[in-house]
């Protein structure tokens, strides 16, 4: 059994023998930090602004509401260009908004109204780059090797969780937040020079000159429409996402309301949040690969995370908050991973960007109003009461999905079998 777990998590490295792929995801390492750096130090500006938790919903509804819009078209045509050109765009764009807000607020000229535009103006380049960026991952390491090569980039994202926000609890603290924007600025500089450096096998859509973008989404949508399972992931994510998302966005308002902190123990409850969510994608997501009662896994994840934000929730303490926050993160990579690896799998070559252009949408562009529902509810209720809610919410929405019982019986071949 030791052995077993041994090799399961040597192999689950794999996709970095593949150079291509070493050296985006080193770029894309260094430029993650930057972006926790970022949305750490955003997050605490609106609340300096505006003391306010509606205020960091509506902040997180506008970074997400162009994807539930835009984000099927951005499919269609991750589907038709260059991906590598298109992120290489998307990531100079995103190093422009940065420095934006950086300048603003080193001129102290900063209004809410002006993180109010660029977060929405950032969440039109997301809705482009997330479809491009995963089916990018499986362009550069091979569909052999694509659920592997979605969990290492989700470790890479789990260490920037835990190093950015942290980070950016000491630098706002010490030199104040316009420096966390000027560095997550620079930090795109790497994944953009990785962008130019590396080549990637790309399988395009057949597509007739004279076929619409909407047909083109339609011939996803039907395709989705003949899958069970796809659909039952896209569920589960949706419930997890819609549920988990918006606590990060009003964490803010938890600290200073329920733990009477300041950035230095934002930097630290989002810092222990990433470090559990680093050992859910580098040891339990790998394990998950392994296993063949996916569906049965995913709905215990979700449950977890409800139970643990209960507890979270729950106790003005800052160690029962770290430690509570820290043992609900470790499943949220384990559910996101596991379901976009599939994904992935599932999803015909020609097609794949589009499919994941769905996947996101529903799951990520169900944040706006997830994200506004939770800042109002914070403000009604206060926000220990909101985040109770959603974990219990995220308990019966599991439970719910484990009724399917194609879905809670669903086995699929590990991982180390794909190849």
């Amino acid at each position: 059994m030791f052995r077993q777990v041994t090799v399961t998590l040597r192999d689950s490295f794999s996709p970095l023998k593949v150079r291509n792929f070493r050296i985006y995801l080193a770029g894309q390492a260094i430029s993650l930090v930057g972006t926790w750096l970022q949305i750490t130090a955003q997050g605490w500006v609106v609340w300096e602004l505006s003391n306010s938790a509606a205020a960091l919903g509506f902040v997180a509804m506008l970074s997400t509401l162009p994807i539930l819009f835009s984000g099927p078209w951005a499919g269609v045509w991750a589907d038709r260009l260059d991906r590598r050109r298109v992120l290489i765009f998307t990531q100079i764009a995103s190093m422009t908004l940065a420095f934006a807000l950086a300048l603003l607020l080193q001129l102290n000229a900063i209004r809410l109204w002006h993180v109010y535009v660029i977060s929405t103006l950032l969440g039109l380049v997301t809705a482009l780059d997330l479809p491009s960026q995963q089916a990018f991952l499986g362009d550069l390491a091979g569909l052999s090797e694509v659920r592997r090569a979605v969990n290492l980039n989700a470790i890479i994202v789990q260490i920037s969780r835990m190093i950015g926000p942290a980070l950016a609890g000491i630098i706002i603290g010490a030199l104040g937040s316009a420096l966390a924007f000027w560095l997550n600025g620079v930090s795109f500089v790497p994944v953009i020079a990785s962008l130019m450096v590396v080549r990637a096998r790309e399988a395009r859509a057949r597509h007739d000159s004279r076929a619409s973008a909407l047909r083109e989404f339609s011939d996803g949508l039907r395709a989705l429409g003949k899958h069970a399972r796809l659909q039952e992931l896209i569920t589960m994510v949706v419930l997890v996402t819609f549920l988990v998302f918006p606590i990060v966005s009003i964490m803010p308002a938890f600290v200073g309301e329920v733990l009477h902190g300041d950035a230095q123990t934002l930097g630290i409850i989002l810092g222990a949040s990433g470090a559990g969510a680093l050992i859910g994608s580098a040891i339990i997501a790998p394990l998950m690969q392994a296993a063949r009662r996916v569906g049965l896994a995913l709905i215990s994840a979700a449950v977890w995370m409800g139970v643990w934000f209960l507890v979270f929730a729950s106790s003005p303490q800052l160690l029962v908050a770290v430690v509570s926050i820290f043992l609900a993160s470790i499943a949220f990579p384990v559910v996101f991973a596991t379901a976009l690896g599939l994904v992935q799998v599932i999803a015909s070559p020609e097609m794949r960007a589009r499919q994941l252009s769905l996947f996101v949408t529903v799951s990520f562009g169900t944040q706006p109003i997830a994200s506004l529902l939770a800042g109002l509810s914070a403000q009604l209720l206060t926000t220990a009461v909101a985040i109770q809610l959603n974990g219990a919410l995220l308990i019966v929405g599991a439970t719910l999905l484990a009724a399917r019982t194609g879905f809670r019986k669903w086995q699929v071949a590990p991982a180390q079998n794909d190849r």
